[in-house]
């Protein structure tokens, strides 16, 4: 038997524990017949070296670990190096079958041991005193409030975060096998506190038992325990956490997560062979959109703006921010990153690391929940993360790109419905994850609740008593997570659904996926033809389904051949339905100008949805398809099958998954902003409170003064631009301003190309728009449409522009703004 006594300044206290320890130790020969006391000296700058050196004169049996008496060397205990140190070296000179860890003060009495004995006669590798479980304990503690207040918040976190299942992790009386203990405290690396719960996870981990036992403890003056130690704790839990998390990751999972991130480096190769010259041309002005989101986000939080709202757009109105999708999840967090590097970096990197983040996300979700073959994984991981329509996405849409945070909620939600979960832990860390992800995509989550949704209706159908006894914790946890989302989201949801620039719902028209949107393969696929793809798309950011026909047929074969298991018939629902639903809201009739209802129709007036575009929701289909990829693959693995039937299912899958690998994603050189706005000659035609006028007007169509401004450090404000805003007294939403009769008029002359006939009427209506948008000049870059519009804009301002700086220039004079003549 081995006792290990940590000593920091306790020459007070040590002679009554050695002597208590010793006595019990001599009287109880049964347990104790060889034995020895270990007291190691933590830098002590008393005399508790001495105090354990005259104790050990008169017991031999009593070891002191220290430095040398009267010298100065570099002894490992020269100086206080906390608990775990000391506990550690302790136990690492141990020689005891069995190792008692107790506290120099005593609080739990060495005649408690007894119990602790037992437990480890009974097949325990651990036992230890828990106060939590002992009636006397309570009434023993005399401890400041707020000492009481921080362990007992202390141990609710340990208990949380790091060791489940055991009340009381740092009592100071714990009884270990004596080989175990020296093992795992060889392993230990942390040095306060901390180390009690290190040891636990490390017994927890290797699924040695441990027993908590009720012991007698009570409060002693003198605790070495500081206020700041608690912050230290936490600390050294947060560092114990992510050790545990490296730990965890095995080579093989770093190997996948590299090669997702390889992929999605290839994918984005364009754009980061020269960020701030390169565009992702099949994105149309969706980059500049996302660099300008990127950077005033950036320059509201270090200016400690509003992160809601800007007038940088859409002068005089502003621009929503909190109605459009600005990804203040990441563009908050980035803003270092944009600021130092520019929102080129910003986009670049959220493109890339959130698509290798999502696929590394579904990874992780099907190897902890739905397989056992890291390869059933890893496939499952990329077809959820690189399928078509998010290779499509990822031209344009980080908010349907970055999805790390679904398998989080997934996973969450399945927590929810095991046996003796924790609801409401469980309930507040979903509302977390749910809070988060609207900061990151409010649409890419709504569509995943349909789609969860209906798994659930589809679940419930196949297995009716397990549905039944989820209910009520599921409901339960939801009703947590609802509260914390709502009590966090509160005020940003009212900015965006009430406040300034806010909109009721957004005009989109008809945007379904024809039926040969879901066989064929997108453009940017393997084995895609762009131009059959564009035909049945809205645009090359839209080809939101294009799974192509091999691998929806190799998700048939794989739900008949899986068709017992009740997860393969909910998922093969799921999938049938959200491909059904992305029809739209009407089918034609073929030879009529009529048409039918289609699967969509009944949600297209409810709240939310109505906003939804609906082939879209074909990609909550995407992962349901990466996780019967994975089950198959798992079964393919399992090692019991005949090398002919593997072979013949390996063959399958290639087949299906080849024709949609992707390819890099097209990028070209970038318009140059005009040396009149990257040289700063703007400065002396648009003063404060004034805007540039850039022509055409910005809009969802024309969005590159948004990349000047961004250029200008933000320093001017422009009329027009690109987002979502309300139009009329409806509120109904639009991409981009409200029209404006001269915006209007210009873009007209954009699209014919030819120059507009000017009168007085017009002029007079081009002077009341610039009046509007407090126009300090009008600009005309090099483009198409040139030579028309400078036509246009002579006419209507009755004077010819000036080359000015690579562009073409009319000042507004003052009189022109407040409304003279």
């Amino acid at each position: 038997m081995t006792v290990v006594v940590p000593a920091y300044n306790e020459e007070r206290r040590l002679p009554r524990t050695l002597d208590a320890i010793c006595r019990y130790l001599r009287s109880s020969p049964r347990h104790h017949a060889g034995w020895e006391v270990i007291v190691v000296d933590d830098g002590s700058t008393d005399a508790t070296a001495d105090t354990v050196r005259a104790a050990a004169a008169t017991e031999p049996r009593i070891r002191l670990l220290g430095p040398p008496p009267d010298t100065a060397a570099a002894a490992p205990l020269t100086h206080n190096h906390g608990k775990g140190h000391a506990v550690r070296l302790g136990v690492l000179a141990s020689r005891g079958r069995r190792v008692l860890v107790t506290d120099a003060d005593l609080a739990t009495p060495i005649e408690e041991l007894a119990g602790l004995h037992e437990r480890l006669d009974a097949g325990y590798a651990a036992a230890i005193g828990s106060r939590a479980h002992h009636p006397e304990s309570a009434g023993a503690v005399r401890r400041h409030p707020l000492r009481h207040l921080l362990g007992e918040a202390g141990n609710r976190i340990i208990r949380a975060v790091a060791v489940p299942g055991i009340r009381d992790t740092q009592c100071g009386f714990k009884l270990f096998e004596g080989d175990r203990a020296r093992t795992v405290f060889g392993r230990s690396r942390l040095d306060g506190w901390c180390i009690d719960v290190e040891i636990l996870r490390m017994f927890h981990g290797a699924r040695w038992p441990v027993a908590e036992v009720p012991v007698r403890w009570a409060h002693q003056p003198g605790s070495k325990v500081r206020a700041t130690d608690y912050v230290r704790v936490l600390l050294e839990l947060v560092r114990l956490r992510a050790a545990g998390a490296r730990a965890r990751i095995k080579a093989a999972d770093r190997a996948v997560a590299l090669g997702y991130l390889l992929v999605s480096v290839v994918l984005f190769h364009g754009l980061w062979s020269d960020l701030h010259h390169r565009y992702l041309v099949d994105g149309g002005q969706d980059q500049n959109q996302w660099e300008w989101f990127f950077a005033v986000t950036a320059d509201n939080v270090f200016a400690f703006r509003d992160p809601f709202f800007t007038t940088l757009q859409n002068v005089p109105s502003g621009v929503n921010l909190m109605a459009n999708t600005t990804m203040l999840g990441l563009a908050v967090p980035l803003a270092p990153v944009t600021a130092v590097f520019g929102p080129a970096m910003t986009w670049a990197l959220v493109l890339t690391a959130g698509l290798a983040a999502t696929a590394v996300a579904w990874y992780w979700l099907l190897l902890r929940r739905l397989v056992t073959s890291r390869p059933a994984a890893a496939l499952g991981g990329a077809l959820c993360a690189f399928a078509p329509a998010m290779v499509s996405h990822a031209n344009a849409h980080p908010n349907f790109v970055v999805l790390f945070m679904m398998p989080l909620i997934v996973d969450r939600l399945l927590r929810l419905c095991a046996p003796g979960g924790r609801t409401v832990r469980d309930g507040v860390i979903l509302g977390l994850f749910l809070t988060y992800q609207v900061f990151l995509g409010e649409e890419a989550l709504l569509l995943a609740a349909l789609g969860l949704l209906f798994f659930a209706l589809g679940y419930a159908v196949v297995r009716p008593a397990v549905a039944r006894a989820v209910r009520g914790p599921l409901l339960r946890g939801l009703a947590v997570a609802g509260g914390v989302a709502v009590a966090l989201l509160a005020y940003p949801l009212y900015r965006q659904f009430f406040g300034a620039q806010a909109y009721a719902s957004v005009l989109h028209g008809p945007a379904a996926n024809p039926p040969g949107a879901l066989v064929e393969f997108a453009g940017r696929s393997l084995g895609g033809d762009p131009a059959t793809a564009d035909g049945l798309a809205r645009n090359r950011t839209e080809q939101n389904a294009f799974f192509g026909w091999p691998l929806l047929a190799l998700t048939v074969a794989v739900v008949v051949w899986r068709w017992r298991e009740p997860r393969v018939r909910a998922l093969a629902w799921t999938a049938f339905a959200m491909m059904a639903l992305s029809l739209g809201r009407s089918f034609p009739l073929p030879g009529t100008d009529r048409t039918l209802p289609g699967p969509w129709w009944p949600f297209a007036r409810l709240p939310l949805l109505e906003s939804v575009i609906e082939s879209r929701v074909a990609m909550a289909a995407v992962p349901v398809l990466g996780i019967l990829l994975a089950v198959a693959v798992d079964r393919l693995e399992d090692g019991s099958r005949s090398p002919l039937p593997r072979i013949a299912g390996w063959a399958a899958i290639a087949a299906a998954l080849l024709p949609i690998v992707p390819t890099p994603l097209a990028t070209a050189d970038r318009v140059p902003v005009p040396p009149f706005v990257a040289d700063g000659g703007w400065r002396r035609y648009v003063p404060e409170g004034r805007t540039l006028v850039p022509v055409p007007v910005p809009d969802p169509a024309y969005a590159e003064p948004l990349h000047w401004q961004v250029a200008a450090d933000l320093g001017f404000p422009l009329p027009g631009g690109y987002f979502n805003g309300p139009l009329g007294p409806a509120r109904t939403g639009i991409y981009g301003p409200e029209p404006r009769d001269t915006a209007t008029l210009l873009g007209e002359v954009v699209r014919t190309g030819r120059p507009l006939g000017a009168g007085p009427a017009e002029r007079r209506t081009a002077a009341a728009d610039l009046r509007h948008w407090r126009a300090g000049a009008v600009v005309l870059a090099p483009q198409p449409a040139e030579g028309p519009l400078r036509v246009s804009l002579e006419r209507l301002l009755g004077r010819p522009g000036r080359w000015v700086g690579g562009v073409w220039l009319w000042p507004v004079r003052g009189e022109e703004v407040s409304g003279g003549r």
